[in-house]
């Protein structure tokens, strides 16, 4: 998991920041002061920085100086309401990558913050793209291929094929499904996650020969690829 450091004051900002990213897999500390945000940011590692430049203790191109002063490699965003010609000179001379305004769209916060993190590793892929086998799915925007495919499912169908993107080759008992998909305690005399497997099976391996989703009699289903 990424982690990511966040130096933003506005706490409303910062907590729609934080979740947007969290929803997307990443780890993220928010701190709300400029001499905080260096101290934490120097103290432990991290993937990438967003710093916004107005800030208490420490501003924002004071931060990023010193970080960069630091460590060459480490990816950093600006996030700002400071929209000049000369800001954003001033905000990537002092050694920052990017530069975004307020207010943003948190999609394109996202695509630069990833497009950031391939650059500085080779091993980066986005958190919202499950695979397996020859199906894909985003989490951001709920869809679903299978060889490039569309599949088109429901709600309840899309969130049993992503517990099994989340666990492949395992195998999902009855109760587990129930739990992490209905978040419900599993009824033993009820059929309704075998009626959904099912659902879903006839969907995912419509047109294709290859089954990936299987039963194990007695025990649960398991998604592997044979």
């Amino acid at each position: 998991m990424f982690k990511i450091g966040l130096a933003e004051d506005d706490v409303k900002i910062a907590s729609l920041i934080k979740t947007g990213l969290e929803e997307h897999q990443y780890e993220v500390t928010a701190v709300p002061d400029g001499k905080l945000a260096l101290e934490e940011f120097q103290k432990n590692p991290y993937d990438l920085v967003i710093l916004d430049i107005m800030m208490p203790g420490l501003n924002g191109i004071e931060v990023c100086r010193e970080l960069r002063n630091k460590n060459k490699d480490l990816p950093i965003l600006i996030l700002t309401a400071l929209g000049s010609v000369e800001d954003k000179v001033i905000g990537l001379g002092s050694g920052a990558d990017d530069y975004l305004l307020k207010p943003f769209h948190f999609k394109e916060l996202l695509a630069r913050l990833e497009a950031l993190l391939r650059r500085s590793h080779k091993n980066f892929a986005p958190k919202n793209l499950l695979s397996f086998a020859d199906i894909t799915i985003d989490t951001y925007s709920k869809t679903v291929q299978r060889a490039g495919i569309p599949v088109e499912l429901t709600a309840k169908e899309y969130t049993l094929l992503e517990l099994f993107l989340k666990n492949p080759n395992r195998l999902l008992s009855r109760q587990y499904i129930a739990e992490n998909a209905w978040d419900i305690s599993f009824d033993t005399g009820t059929n309704v996650i075998d009626v959904y497997v099912n659902f879903l099976r006839k969907k995912i391996e419509k047109g294709f020969d290859k089954r990936l989703i299987h039963t194990k009699i007695g025990m649960g289903y398991i998604l592997k690829d044979l």
